[in-house]
């Protein structure tokens, strides 16, 4: 039989106001992990609300824009101005969860105040790249579509964001460029005239009939579908050497014919070097959509452009009239 436990006289139980005052703190720090649960669940929900309300208005902006260019569409203005939109309310949605949070918006902008100096030389490449984004807008160096060449890529353009311009390399490599690295470039458009001029040079041993291989090659420039009539084909001697003499053909073509028209020409030349009566295939045919002559940047059109009437009907006393219908 074990025996009873004898209980120290010197023993000091808690009192009932020390337990009563545990248990109001702990009930008010479960109040507090409650309304910061709260707080954090109603910030993801602003975050996510945030971000399909950026995407939406965006996409809205967007087909606003294309019905707006409906006639003239214009994916150069649209992408940036989606962009935009898509900035701005990502921007006003982290406010409102800051807000959410505790933070009050008197708060950020104090210390946005305070610290606008080094955020501008921290931010400054980035406001650099907004700002040459919108020279780009304005002035249209390129648009979506075009396929242009800066110092260090070539490309045809995908986007136009408000920070990047992305292009996609002939071997199909998405490319993102800061937008100050591209209009603070050389800027090398390809797209912006429908014809181009194709110069090929060649070499003519001197032991081959050079006056036969220069009348071959301006026949076949001037048979070929795809070399415009005017400006006529040139061709010339640009140098003679002991050994060889050097020629040049340089003919005008479609901006979609350039790459074909030139390899053509310059398998030709170097065929007809070798043996002037060797028989080759006839030239094939054009891949440009509109072979029609036009003037130099007659695809050129600005931000502030205005749009072109709608064709139709207009009455007045310059509008001509109706022949009355016999009875």
């Amino acid at each position: 039989m074990s025996k009873p436990t004898i209980v120290p006289q010197d023993l000091s139980l808690p009192s009932i106001a020390n337990i009563k005052a545990d248990e109001t703190m702990f009930g008010h720090f479960l109040d507090w992990l409650g309304k910061i649960a709260v707080n954090l669940v109603v910030a993801a929900i602003i975050l996510v609300v945030t971000f399909w309300a950026a995407g939406w208005l965006a996409g809205m902006a967007r087909r606003a824009l294309g019905r707006v260019h409906r006639t003239n569409p214009d994916p150069t203005l649209e992408s940036f101005v989606s962009s935009l939109v898509r900035y701005a309310i990502v921007a006003v949605g982290l406010v409102a969860v800051l807000q959410q949070l505790g933070v009050q918006a008197t708060s950020i902008i104090a210390v946005l105040g305070a610290a606008s100096l080094a955020i501008g030389l921290a931010l400054q490449g980035a406001l650099s790249n907004v700002a040459a984004g919108v020279m780009i807008l304005l002035f249209r160096p390129y648009r979506v579509g075009d396929v242009i060449e800066t110092a260090t890529r070539q490309g045809t353009v995908k986007s136009l964001d408000l920070l990047f311009t992305e292009i996609s390399t002939p071997d199909n490599v998405k490319v993102m460029i800061p937008n100050s690295k591209v209009f603070g470039d050389v800027i090398l458009n390809y797209s912006t005239h429908r014809t181009r001029r194709a110069d090929v040079l060649f070499k003519v041993p001197l032991k081959t009939d050079l006056v036969l291989v220069l009348q071959k090659m301006r026949e076949r420039a001037e048979n070929d579908p795809r070399v415009r009539k005017e400006p006529a084909p040139m061709i010339e001697v640009t140098d003679l050497s002991e050994v060889f003499a050097q020629a040049a053909i340089r003919v005008w073509t479609a901006k979609e014919d350039f790459g074909p028209v030139k390899t053509d020409l310059m398998l030709a030349a170097h065929l007809w070097a070798e043996d002037p009566t060797r028989e080759l295939p006839p030239p094939r045919k054009s891949n440009a959509p509109d072979p029609s002559p036009s003037m130099p940047g007659d695809k050129d059109h600005h931000l502030f452009k205005l749009r072109a009437p709608r064709k139709g009907r207009k009455s007045g006393p310059s509008s001509p009239q109706s022949p009355p219908k016999a009875g």
